[in-house]
């Protein structure tokens, strides 16, 4: 009967104790969601325009958003350490990031934002891959660059709203991030441009600050996955 009890008394729960309660997130308080510093609708602001270039459309925002991210992250910089963020998480999934030759790298967070930004700007100012002159062709793997860039930028914002949110808080500086976010995301659903099994670990965070300046169509992309996909997403690392 002893034994029994004993079985009872651990199941779901090791060695009878009850199971840590998962972490209260700040950044979905309704106080800091509704904290923007515009109410632009960004929808708009992503489709292409008509006369533009699908790629010259790409290269622009990608190269836009890379600076504001990088900009957005050096605000916390000083408080994201190799103490602090041992790896490069965001909730419970951890990121490794993979070196030319295909080496698995197990890094710090700063060192997993150092890797993205400095890969990035490689990209975006070498000519053969996002030109500027006149005539200049994109090259054909253009998209498929555009799209692991976007993963990477969207690794370094979730790490700020998992990680250093009361920093950014402190800073006054949620708006920005609230901003920045919501347009990235519709940004990337527009063009297809992030799996969204990818951006699952966020998606509480995007259906409360995306729902309102995204149609009902887009949120098959990503948003409405939230409660079915969360749970899956806990405990999944992710790899480039």
């Amino acid at each position: 009967l002893s034994f029994l009890i004993f079985c009872r008394k651990s199941k779901g729960k090791p060695n009878g104790k009850k199971p840590a309660p998962e972490e209260k997130k700040l950044y979905l308080e309704p106080e800091y969601t509704k904290s923007r510093i515009t109410d632009f609708e960004f929808k708009e602001l992503v489709m292409l325009p008509r006369e533009i270039d699908l790629n010259e459309w790409l290269a622009s925002n990608t190269t836009t958003f890379f600076h504001h991210i990088n900009l957005q992250y050096s605000t916390i910089s000083e408080f994201c350490t190799g103490e602090s963020c041992q790896t490069m998480a965001v909730c419970n999934t951890q990121y490794y990031w993979y070196d030319e030759r295909g080496k698995k790298i197990k890094c710090t967070a700063p060192q997993y934002v150092d890797f993205v930004m400095s890969s990035v700007q490689k990209l975006v100012t070498d000519e053969d891959v996002f030109p500027t002159k006149y005539g200049k062709e994109f090259p054909n793997s253009f998209e498929s660059l555009v799209k692991k860039i976007c993963k990477y930028l969207f690794h370094v914002l979730a790490h700020i709203y998992s990680s250093h949110f009361k920093e950014t808080l402190a800073l006054e500086l949620h708006g920005h991030l609230n901003t920045l976010y919501t347009h990235f995301i519709l940004f990337i659903r527009e063009f297809n441009l992030v799996d969204p099994k990818e951006t699952t670990i966020m998606d509480d965070l995007t259906e409360v600050l995306c729902s309102s300046s995204s149609s009902s169509g887009s949120s098959s992309n990503g948003s409405g996955n939230g409660s079915s996909n969360s749970a899956g997403a806990q405990n999944h690392v992710k790899e480039r």
